[in-house]
């Protein structure tokens, strides 16, 4: 995958975790119900959306850790074994920093 194909397709990911980040935000600030049962049950909703949340956010790390090594010229390049990365792998997991050998190992 080319570096300017890599960069559209991260940059549409990275836009779309921002987006979906603030409506959670938005949401874990909404003021709580009075009701001591809707209170419970959206409190079970906010720990989904708080993990929910933390998934994006890590997820966010990842592409802009990506779109560095586009900006760098690295991207595709393993930062373990400095071997290119598959086309195949980068295609499902674009911000992968790893190739499939060293991604196996390293869980």
């Amino acid at each position: 995958m080319d570096d300017a194909r890599a960069k559209d397709i991260l940059l549409s990911r990275r836009a779309e975790l921002v987006g979906h980040l603030t409506e959670v935000e938005q949401q874990l600030d909404a003021t709580p119900p009075k009701d001591w049962e809707d209170f419970s049950s959206e409190r079970q909703g906010d720990e989904v959306l708080e993990a929910l949340g933390q998934a994006e956010l890590n997820e966010l790390r990842r592409i802009d850790a990506a779109l560095a090594r586009v900006a760098s010229g690295s991207y595709g390049v393993c930062l373990t074994c400095g071997e290119d990365i598959s086309e195949a792998r980068l295609a499902v997991l674009p911000d992968t920093p790893l190739c499939k050998t060293c991604a196996a190992t390293s869980a």
